[in-house]
């Protein structure tokens, strides 16, 4: 099981999470699961909650973490760009900053929390970010959800 979660709310810890992480360099992300707050139940009535959460697990190429996981509460936009092929799709160096109350992650440090900067990153824009040591999670297995599904 992962380890505790540790909410991320000042430059500090952003700052201390990417000096234990290593900047993510060398690093990839591995899955990312959206959940909204919106569901129809069986008798078809929906409810509507406009809270939504992401969670992304990244691996990396080094120890003590190998991979954490990010979860990503109250979530203001986001964009997922998949590596084509003329890239490798590592992560070199990440973004994560706090502006103007949002927190912001992005799979390249060139990223300076305008979506119109770099539309071709992948980034992560919520109210809140918590974070957790998931090192026993390495390797090409999914976490959340099953591999059995088709191809």
């Amino acid at each position: 099981m992962p380890g505790a979660w540790q909410e991320l709310s000042t430059p500090e810890q952003i700052d201390a999470l990417m000096r234990l992480f290593g900047n993510f360099h060398d690093g990839c992300v591995r899955e990312i699961h959206v959940g909204t707050g919106h569901s129809v139940a069986e008798n078809l009535s929906m409810t509507v909650d406009w809270r939504t959460t992401v969670h992304m697990l990244v691996q990396r190429q080094f120890r003590n973490p190998s991979a954490i996981e990010l979860r990503f509460g109250e979530l203001v936009g986001m964009n997922v760009s998949a590596p084509d092929s003329t890239s490798e799709g590592i992560i070199m160096s990440a973004a994560f900053l706090l502006r103007d109350g949002l927190l912001y992650w992005a799979d390249n440090s060139l990223f300076q929390g305008d979506w119109r900067t770099d539309p071709e990153c992948t980034w992560i824009a919520a109210r809140r970010v918590w974070w957790r040591d998931a090192s026993e999670w390495m390797g090409p297995g999914l976490r959340y959800r099953d591999d059995s599904g088709p191809a």
